[in-house]
């Protein structure tokens, strides 16, 4: 089996958003969830896991991580809510384990 990696973006509950990229997607969920995860994320909470890219190679997903960064907000929530209208946090869902198995959700 081939090694996934994935583009994530991370809210809080008050809307702050924190984009990263992992290759081991649920253990990091975790990381920010229990706080574990010093600066931003912890200061303001991002812990709900709200939008998921996989990818096959690690080139693509810096790629990626990078073009999402650049983007404004208004443009990084409509990729959201094209995914995840109601901004579920799929890490309270198998969405993410999904991803894994499922081809159709994949990226690249």
């Amino acid at each position: 089996m081939s090694r996934s990696y994935f583009v994530y973006i991370m809210a809080s509950k008050s809307g702050v958003l924190h984009i990263g990229s992992t290759n081991e997607l649920e253990r990091r969920v975790a990381e920010h969830k229990r706080g574990l995860i010093e600066g931003f994320t912890k200061k303001y909470k991002v812990t709900r896991l709200v939008y998921v890219e996989e990818f096959e190679r690690a080139a693509q997903m810096v790629t990626r991580e990078r073009e999402l960064k650049g983007w404004t907000r208004k443009r990084k929530l409509a990729l959201i809510h094209d995914q995840n209208a109601a901004m579920v946090d799929y890490a309270r869902t198998d969405y993410a384990r999904r991803t894994a198995r499922d081809p159709s959700l994949r990226s690249g």
